[in-house]
């Protein structure tokens, strides 16, 4: 595999993609942000695959090998349909954050979070795929305004410190917290400050790890070359990528 593509609502798929980057395992990343319509954490599911087949129509464009669903909201809600139109491998992030979480995580009855978009918290996909694995005691907390507010460039101060407190003065402390939305690693440090000791979980550092089990790289790249694309403001994009990913 060279090429791969990396689809996000926003800039959340950046935690993706500096996974990758750190990884080597592509020569080429295309990023699509669909920033004129983020956040879809607050859509209906039809309205959530329509965009996810519009992305796959942009990426149709692009000779990729994979494309990677950097969207916790998408891989919960399309996936089966991006795999099923796709000429190419398709891969969402909530299967690899629960790989993550099972390789990490081996007491069945840890006290276990999960965050995400109201989308997400709704589909019961990380629940359903974590009781699978015989995990017992799950929590649910929709924490959909993390994603405007890492859009707007907020990462830490009172604001951020307030939408903490709001989500989670009331959840017993967890063992173990899913950051379940590739926006949650852009404020990784807030969490980590507010939730001392638990250990975190969130599909970015868990999807290299997974590609690599799941398929064969014959190659791996010391420069990633990557192309960034945006429904509105690509420069804001494209800012934010160089901030994130130290380019």
């Amino acid at each position: 595999m060279l090429k791969a593509g990396v689809f996000d609502s926003g800039i959340g798929g950046l935690s993706v993609v500096k996974s990758l980057i750190k990884e080597g395992l592509f020569e080429e990343i295309i990023y699509y942000g669909d920033t004129a319509r983020v956040p879809y954490g607050t859509k209906d599911k039809n309205t959530i695959i329509r965009y996810a087949l519009e992305a796959l129509e942009f990426f149709k464009n692009f000779d990729i090998d994979i494309l990677i669903t950097a969207c916790n909201t998408v891989s919960a809600y399309a996936i089966e349909e991006l795999k099923n139109q796709a000429s190419f491998e398709v891969v969402g992030v909530i299967e690899p954050g629960v790989v993550a979480l099972k390789n990490r995580v081996k007491d069945k009855n840890s006290n276990i979070l999960i965050t995400g978009t109201n989308a997400t918290i709704k589909s019961g996909k990380y629940k359903k795929l974590l009781q699978n694995q015989g995990y017992k005691n799950l929590q649910e907390k929709a924490t959909g305004l993390f994603v405007p507010m890492v859009e707007e460039d907020i990462y830490n101060g009172k604001v951020v410190d307030a939408i903490m407190h709001h989500y989670f003065k009331d959840i017993q402390k967890p063992d173990v917290l899913i950051m379940g939305c590739t926006h949650f690693p852009l404020i990784e440090n807030e969490y980590r400050k507010f939730f001392k000791n638990t250990i975190l979980i969130h599909s970015g550092e868990a999807i290299a790890e997974y590609l690599k089990d799941k398929f064969v790289f014959k190659n791996f790249f010391s420069k990633t070359n990557i192309k960034y694309f945006a429904t509105e403001n690509p420069n804001h994009l494209k800012k934010t990528a160089k901030k994130w990913l130290s380019l």
